[in-house]
């Protein structure tokens, strides 16, 4: 017997994570609900789902588990008011809107067995796994060199900037998370540098559309990550880990959205991404997978809300390097 699973939030990713759950083959039943009465009833509608007013009715609903995709500053509540209910959670990163915030969540989880997985997606994209594999099997030797490269093909809505958090918080977190995970260390010492070139919202919200971020890991692993909001031929999301005995990389598809000025070289040949969605399609459906196995009680979460908090960590110490021009150990912002 499948499981029936609320979505809370019904924008752009929760409908979308909707669509992927309606397709997973471990689902009997969908309960949705967003503050939009309209966007409750088509979503519904679309996929046959139940539409209810509202949180508390989806964790009255008898669903196996809740997915979290509503505005950030709801996720904290909502985990929390799943979590009493005992029902286990997916949520869209962060935890919540700021890293003490979520410091708090995290404290709170401690005294529970309700699992929660903090939903980032990279960690179930077939390339990046095998990254992972390949690290931890030894296979590359001492890691010198991680590179995470994140690269938007156009800026988000000015609102949306605005409510960010600001790239580290907003976009650089996939990368923060990825190269910890690849990595299997802790970052020791954060450096950032960031620029405007675009847009003037990103000035005026005190953030910046261009920013480099070099991470230095308690092992002696350096990171490199990079982001903008500002790649027109696509969407380029890239991991290049290298080591003492052979380099590895990840996201080098046809699709890689590059023009190569090798001569008398093709490749990358095909219609470059566009978006993270078309991007990682399969991620997106092996993560919400994952969670039916947290659900079932077959599998540990593959994300913890303690990850993501160390994630939230890192992206603190980089937003402070950037205001202060400066290093910044992450033992100034860890609690």
């Amino acid at each position: 017997m499948g499981s029936t699973i609320g979505v809370i939030g019904l924008g752009r990713i929760g409908a979308f994570h909707t669509d992927t759950l309606a397709q997973l083959p471990g689902v009997d039943g969908l309960v949705v609900t967003d503050e939009r009465p309209d966007a409750t009833a088509a979503v519904a509608a679309k996929f046959g789902a139940k539409a209810v007013d509202d949180a508390a009715a989806v964790f009255a609903a008898g669903v196996d588990g809740v997915v979290i995709a509503a505005a950030t500053p709801a996720h904290a509540p909502l985990i929390l008011a799943a979590v009493e209910a005992g029902i286990p959670v997916f949520c869209e990163k962060p935890v919540a809107f700021t890293a003490d915030e979520s410091y708090q969540v995290v404290e709170r989880l401690k005294t529970t067995t309700v699992p929660v997985q903090i939903g980032y997606n990279r960690r179930f994209d077939p390339a990046f796994v095998a990254a992972r594999n390949a690290v931890v099997g030894g296979e590359l030797g001492w890691l010198h060199t991680v590179r995470s490269t994140t690269l938007d093909p156009a800026p988000p809505p000015a609102e949306y900037v605005a409510a960010s958090g600001g790239i580290f918080r907003d976009c650089s977190v996939h990368d923060f998370d990825i190269v910890r995970w690849v990595v299997g260390q802790e970052v020791a010492e954060v450096y950032a540098a960031g620029t405007n070139q675009g847009d003037s919202i990103f000035a005026d919200c005190g953030d910046v559309d261009t920013a480099t971020t070099t991470l230095t890991f308690e092992g002696g692993t350096l990171g490199v990550v990079s982001n903008t909001r500002y790649n027109a031929r696509g969407y380029d999301c890239r991991l290049e880990v290298h080591g003492s005995q052979d380099s590895v990389v990840a996201g080098w598809d046809a699709s890689a959205p590059v023009r190569n000025l090798e001569p008398g070289i093709a490749f990358p040949d095909g219609p470059p991404h566009r978006f993270f969605m078309d991007r990682f399609t399969a991620a997106y459906r092996a993560e919400l997978g994952a969670f039916l196995e947290v659900i079932a009680g077959t599998a540990p979460s593959p994300c913890t809300a303690a990850d993501a908090l160390e994630v939230a960590w890192i992206a603190e110490a980089a937003a402070l390097s950037l205001s202060q021009h400066r290093p910044v150990q992450m033992s100034e912002v860890r609690r």
